[in-house]
């Protein structure tokens, strides 16, 4: 068996639970991401993207033939608008990183009509999307796997953007996300979650730490008491 075969096929039994090791390392590779996004990495885009080409495969159970049979069309759709916004993400911050400055993105409050915009897309995303989904048979209840493919995008978009309250927005789909992965039996992702809920919030405070600095150096160079 060649090391794809194995990705695909190999499976962890845990009690009456079958998870699939492709579901373990997509997310793994999720949480390495939010390590290296948390740390202004341009490697956070790439090994983002390897994870969610596995993932995509994980939440279209009924179609890959999967122990778990559920299809979450919102968590499936969601890896790919992950791998395209994240290609925008990486281009971005590998510009940024090749200027004088040397660093991938600048952490920056977005602006008050920015963050209205991202509050109005949230609910119109997820009420748009909610009959959408359904009518193509994802998971109940559907609204909050609309809830996360709307939040993941706006959260990735912001992200790419340097905006410190993409990691709130995260913070929104996690709390969603998780009663929906146990309801759906997508037991190890749910678990991840949880870590990445930990992840979102620490990142939250780390970029807000690292924007106030800079805003203070600007300052002391603007006074001349650098």
């Amino acid at each position: 068996m060649n090391p794809i075969e194995w990705l695909f096929d190999a499976q962890l039994q845990i009690g009456t639970q079958t998870i699939l090791w492709r579901e373990v390392i997509g997310n793994a590779f999720g949480i390495l991401s939010a390590v290296g996004g948390m740390r202004r990495k341009v490697w956070a885009w790439p090994v983002g993207i390897a994870g969610n080409a596995l993932l995509f495969t994980v939440f279209l159970g009924a179609v890959f033939g999967t122990p778990n049979p559920v299809n979450l069309l919102g968590q499936a759709g969601r890896q790919i608008m992950f791998i395209v916004v994240s290609i925008f993400g990486w281009i971005q911050w590998s510009r940024a990183r090749s200027s004088s400055a040397h660093i991938a993105v600048a952490p920056h409050w977005a602006s008050n009509r920015t963050r209205i915009l991202l509050g109005l897309g949230m609910v119109a995303g997820t009420l748009i999307l909610t009959p959408i989904f359904r009518a193509l048979g994802s998971f109940e209840p559907v609204w909050a796997d609309a809830w996360i493919f709307i939040g993941s995008l706006l959260a990735t978009y912001g992200m790419a953007k340097g905006w410190t309250e993409f990691w709130l927005i995260w913070v929104a789909v996690d709390v969603v996300g998780v009663p929906l992965l146990v309801s759906a039996g997508y037991y190890a992702s749910a678990i991840l979650y949880v870590f990445y809920g930990a992840f979102t919030i620490t990142g939250f405070f780390i970029w807000m730490r690292v924007q106030r600095r800079g805003t203070a150096l600007v300052d002391r160079q603007l006074t001349g008491t650098a």
